[in-house]
């Protein structure tokens, strides 16, 4: 089974061999990276390896804002996301947490039913009160989150999704794909959760516009979960904080995005059931010497880039900030304030 994966990036170079070694060790057997405007030795890494067959690195070819977009368009015309047999698009801080058989994609495949596609639930992993970079598996660092079935009051949670060769693709979304809006009843995939359930009626037709991308949370997650570390340490959010993201040209992330992701009102471990194996495999990239030398210098780079920041009054006022910032969810202490109640701590 050949499985691509799709991936943006920018200045992501000290996590990219955690990714791609752990999404190896899950069945992926190809490798699509878009990046833009490196400066951390990301797309050198991503060079290296493509010159071993690891993966495949292209320049996003977006002209304006719409970079994810703009890639995936692209992504679809390229022979190994069109020759593969799945397609899995996701974010460098996004890991697939199988519960099911080998924890491969295969075996969640099989879990679902061989279904057209499969979209499966994040669940957000707090920072937890973590301010130093280290140069370890994130997964390995970060273990608390909101309970998986409630984000912020909601009950619908964001997914990202696998899709098979043969679904009636209109296009690729970051999140999930889609269709013909006109496409005969009887021609609709078989798109199921990652409970193997079929996704609701309006998901699955893109209805409304509030749940384009996301359903309840609730028992859709008993083969997997994806474990989406979007905070990692402080020293990382704000190096993060400073490069916007690869989606939204020169965004800053406020207060309010750090709360809403920095819940810690749960723990769970389940994820590093792959540590071990993760290891080996990391240690097998990081045994080739220009790939070691690539990632300690990204490593650096995010060393530097975080002094340098700091050296800032106002990142000194945004480091502060978010130590202090509350723990609870913005939604959750509306709610408490408006109830005259005191917080649970």
């Amino acid at each position: 089974m050949r499985i691509a994966a799709v991936t943006c990036v920018k200045n992501e170079g000290p996590f990219l061999l955690e990714w791609i070694a752990f999404h190896r060790l899950l069945g992926v057997t190809d490798f699509l990276f878009y990046s833009n405007d490196c400066s951390d030795a990301t797309d050198r890494i991503l060079d290296a390896l493509q010159a071993r067959g690891i993966v495949r690195h292209l320049p996003n070819p977006a002209e304006g804002r719409n970079y994810q977009m703009e890639a995936l368009k692209d992504a679809k015309t390229r022979d190994m996301v069109a020759g593969s047999d799945w397609v899995w698009v996701a974010d460098v801080d996004e890991f697939l947490n199988i519960h099911v058989g080998d924890g491969t994609i295969p075996a969640l495949i099989d879990a679902c039913g061989n279904p057209q596609a499969i979209s499966i639930n994040f669940q957000f992993f707090a920072n937890d009160g973590v301010d130093t970079f280290e140069d370890r598996p994130v997964i390995e660092q970060f273990t608390r989150s909101h309970n998986p079935d409630l984000w912020c009051g909601e009950t619908a949670i964001e997914v990202k999704s696998l899709v098979r060769a043969d679904f009636p693709l209109k296009y690729y979304g970051a999140h999930r794909p889609f269709f013909r809006e006109k496409l005969p009843k009887h021609k609709r995939p078989l798109w199921t959760d990652a409970s193997g359930r079929p996704v609701q009626h309006r998901f699955l037709v893109a209805a409304n516009p509030r749940r384009i991308r996301r359903f309840p949370a609730h028992g859709a997650r008993k083969f997997a979960t994806l474990n989406h570390y979007a905070l990692r340490s402080l020293d990382s959010y704000l190096v993060k904080n400073d490069r916007g993201d690869v989606n939204r040209e020169n965004r800053a992330f406020d207060d309010t995005y750090w709360r809403e992701r920095n819940d810690a009102a749960w723990e769970d471990t389940s994820i590093q059931k792959y540590v071990p194996a993760l290891r080996k495999e990391m240690a097998k990239l990081m045994a080739d010497p220009e790939i070691a030398a690539l990632h300690a210098e990204a490593v650096a780079a995010h060393i530097a880039k975080r002094d340098a920041l700091l050296a800032q009054p106002e990142y000194q006022k945004m480091q502060a900030q978010l130590r202090a910032a509350s723990k609870l969810p913005p939604q959750e202490q509306a709610l408490i304030e408006a109830l005259g109640l005191e917080p649970v701590t």
